[in-house]
């Protein structure tokens, strides 16, 4: 399946959902009200971990206004007392993943602050948050443990007791080989040098600008429930819904319009959709839940949280060994959905990035503690991985003596040993990493930095450079769907599964379409976020929906058009073969016979009505696309007042290896976007749980901080297309890159600007105050 040249390189195409939503005519989760809707609001634990002694609903289900409260009882009666769900991942010795019962409510304990544990079901929203003032439940408070390391020590209290020590797994890596494991320990033992970091990448909260919500409707006479939320792929909240409720699939409709960011966190079922669709055949009302802000920092999943130490090994002249990985990665007090799987198996396969390094051993220690549950927040383990493998080869550079630059170049996988099997087993199709790294060096002015560093120097600033060269993956969830519907008229309907939550779908989607088919993009219409559809596959995530999409989307509309040509034949009364199409016209060879797309659907619709043909022109096709391995080089150049601790981003340069570019625009936007919330990690977000209490800390934006608009420095954007064969479109995908590049970006700046190693030793987030007794450290030691 080839595609017209025209198509890649895309620049300027206007964002066709930007006018509805700029002047207010988005419709999110908050904006749905239907006749009778109730409302409900949640009772959360104020403990991190307690038993639950007692529930007493009976004020709150007499105040004003109340329809019901709902408790552990009332989903163990609808029979919905379990939501974890979690792909098999086997630990060392064949030990399986624990994957402990999660309730959508509280029954026995809590084990994290903000778990719900009733429901108050009311006729305003008001009414509800009151009421729920006056549900009583008697805890018994327990000590909770919070961190990582303190939760896998001994005598630490325990989370769950099929998780022996509060590990779920012990993961070896994802090709398990002692052989491996021993030379690994040799080479590390007897290398002329040996690189270590300790390296954290801390909590973060996903701080999407919609917060979560959700509608949920029951209809007794069909048997059906209907879910209106926002997320980022119906049909996996429905298939995970299902499987919950013990139903058939066509027993739950779920529906997502608008969607106000994601970014991983909006991909699955939580606790309050369970608990609204039980309300809403209970109440045969529908029932309406929108989380504010505080009630989102306690109950959406949360991403990053894991600590590596990576070991590099190389020899006298810089030469890559061997590289050890040992993580431990923070679950939280139960499983999110892939909880585990980022932290293992997305982790992993990042790894040796661009670098060959013929010898790696990973190995992974989830967790469990009593915060929320993490789960992927963009990246998704591409961020984590990237980051210690970036600061072990700077750490390498400074122990050896050596440029940073001319060390990653020495190490690079050439594009001659393309496609290149990993020593973990990934294969990447296809890659030009150092024309990528010389590209990068050269918009960013690598060469000229030393004359910056001294103007900086004259003024008494700091001034640092950082390179951050990464290789991910693309396209977790292979399978994806498309359809393609006629209603009537000279419009075709392209239908899709993964939803759009910002970035541009229905810009690109139908001019892929469009164009395949030689008709205007107007003419293609763009749906997403129904079960109805029928749209098999996953939702956005993994930066697989250009990839997967695109793919089944043009294979959709070849079968529309092989079903096309033969309805073609019996209208112009000619042999099949004879058939072409060409600009939105089926044509007779050699003739000027021809009649239009449009013309063909509608009398197909005819013929099928009369049982002359089996089907209508509609089309829905799914289809497996592979990975890809999309990857960059960016640099970043910050500045540091010693006497304040304040970094100031200077400049920042990403060159981008995401294949064939369909809108530069929106890939500008997507990194942009990534590269902002990558500084918020390296220099300011940080998600604090009080170690004594558990209570969560920074549970407000006084307490947490996100990047303004006046943090971003001005960014450079470069590309180096290298298309891959295994999707038609040549696409790689660019959706994580951004936080996957940034944050080791922004800390090896940071390290090399300020003398000595008091830089290097500066864990996530790189505040003020951190880097000010960096900057007090590196004074003292040179004085």
């Amino acid at each position: 399946m080839s595609l017209d040249p025209s198509l890649t390189g895309a620049s300027h195409h206007p964002r066709v959902e930007d006018d509805a939503l700029v002047r207010g005519g988005g419709r999110f989760a908050d904006d749905i009200h239907l006749p009778g809707q109730a409302y409900a609001h949640f009772v959360r634990s104020p403990h991190a971990f307690a038993r639950i002694l007692s529930v007493d609903v009976e004020a709150a289900r007499s105040a004003p206004g109340v329809l019901a409260v709902l408790t552990a009882a009332d989903m163990a009666a609808a029979k919905i007392t379990d939501m974890a769900r979690h792909v098999p991942i086997s630990g060392r010795g064949g030990a399986k993943l624990v994957l402990p019962p999660r309730p959508p409510l509280a029954d026995e304990r809590v084990l994290h602050v903000g778990q719900p544990v009733a429901a108050v079901i009311a006729e305003t929203a008001r009414a509800a948050r009151e009421a729920a003032e006056l549900v009583a439940i008697t805890f018994e408070e327990m000590q909770p443990v919070v961190g990582m390391h303190a939760a896998i020590k001994p005598g630490a209290p325990q989370l769950w007791p099929q998780a022996p020590g509060n590990v779920a797994v012990d993961w070896p890596g994802p090709l398990p080989d002692e052989a491996n494991e021993r030379e690994v320990e040799r080479i590390i033992a007897t290398a002329p040098h040996v690189a270590h970091v300790t390296a954290v990448n801390q909590r973060i909260v996903v701080a999407s600008m919609e917060p979560r919500g959700a509608t949920a409707s029951y209809d007794a006479a069909s048997d059906l429930y209907t879910l209106r939320a926002c997320s980022q792929g119906a049909a996996a909240v429905r298939d995970m819904t299902v499987s919950i409720m013990g139903l058939d699939r066509d027993k739950i409709r779920v529906v997502t319009e608008d969607v106000g960011g994601a970014f991983g966190m909006k991909a699955a079922a939580y606790p309050e959709y369970l608990v609204q669709l039980v309300a809403a055949r209970q109440l045969g009302r529908p029932v309406h839940w929108m989380s504010d802000r505080a009630e989102a920092f306690l109950s959406d999943s949360q991403g990053r949280d894991a600590i590596a130490e990576g070991e590099l090994a190389l020899d006298e002249n810089g030469k890559f060994l061997a590289l050890r990985i040992r993580q431990l990665a923070n679950m939280g007090g139960f499983l999110a959905p892939t909880g585990a799987h980022l932290a293992t198996n997305n982790f992993a396969r990042c790894f040796p990035g661009m670098y060959r390094i013929p010898r790696v051993d990973i190995g992974v220690r989830c967790v469990f503690t009593n915060t929320v549950p993490t789960a992927p927040y963009r990246g998704a383990g591409r961020p984590e991985a990237n980051y210690v493998m970036e600061r072990l080869i700077d750490e390498a550079a400074r122990l050896c003596g050596k440029d940073r630059a001319k060390l990653r170049r020495r190490n690079f996988i050439p594009r001659s040993a393309m496609p290149y099997k990993t020593a973990i087993g990934t294969e990447y199709e296809n890659g030009e990493f150092e024309a990528v790294f010389d590209k990068a060096l050269a918009l960013a002015g690598y060469d000229e930095f030393p004359k910056r560093r001294r103007e900086s120097l004259r003024r008494g600033r700091y001034r640092g450079i950082g390179i951050s060269c990464f290789v991910e993956h693309a396209g977790g969830n292979p399978t994806e769907g498309a359809a393609l519907a006629f209603p009537g008229g000279n419009v075709l309907e392209l239908r899709l599964g993964v939803q759009s939550t910002g970035q541009g779908h229905a810009s690109v989607f139908p001019r892929i379409v469009a164009q395949r088919l030689g008709i205007a993009p107007e003419q293609v219409s763009h749906r997403q976020g129904d079960t109805n559809f029928n749209i098999k596959g996953g939702p956005a995530v993994a930066s697989r929906s250009a990839m997967t999409a695109g793919n089944a989307g043009l294979r959709a509309v070849d079968g529309m058009l092989a079903k096309g040509r033969a309805v073609a034949a019996l209208m112009l009364e000619a042999v099949e073969s004879d058939i072409a199409y060409r600009d939105g016209f089926f044509e007779v060879t050699g003739t000027n016979w021809h009649v239009s797309l449009f013309e063909v659907a509608e009398h197909a619709k005819e013929l099928a009505a009369r049982g002359v043909i089996a089907e209508t022109l509609d089309t829905n096709v799914t289809l497996d696309t592979p990975q890809t391995y999309p990857n960059g080089c960016h640099i970043a150049e910050v500045e540091i007042d010693p006497d304040t601790g304040m970094v100031t981003a200077l400049d920042y340069t990403a060159v981008d290896d995401c294949g064939n570019v369909l809108d530069h625009a929106l890939v500008r936007d997507q990194l942009h976007g990534g590269i902002a919330q990558g500084l918020g990690q390296a220099l300011m977000e940080f998600c604090y749980y009080d170690p004594g209490s558990g209570q969560l800390v920074s549970g407000s934006f006084l307490d947490y901080s996100i990047p303004r608009a006046e943090d971003m420095p001005p960014i450079t954007d470069g590309y180096h297309p290298v298309p891959v064969a295994s999707n038609p479109l040549g696409v790689k995908g660019v959706g994580e890159a951004g936080t996957t590049g940034a944050p080791a970006a922004f800390m090896n700046a940071i390290a090399d600007a300020i003398p000595g190693e008091a830089g290097a030793a500066l864990d996530m987030p790189a505040t003020q105050e951190k880097v000010w007794r960096a900057c007090q450290e590196a004074r003292r030691v040179s004085s």
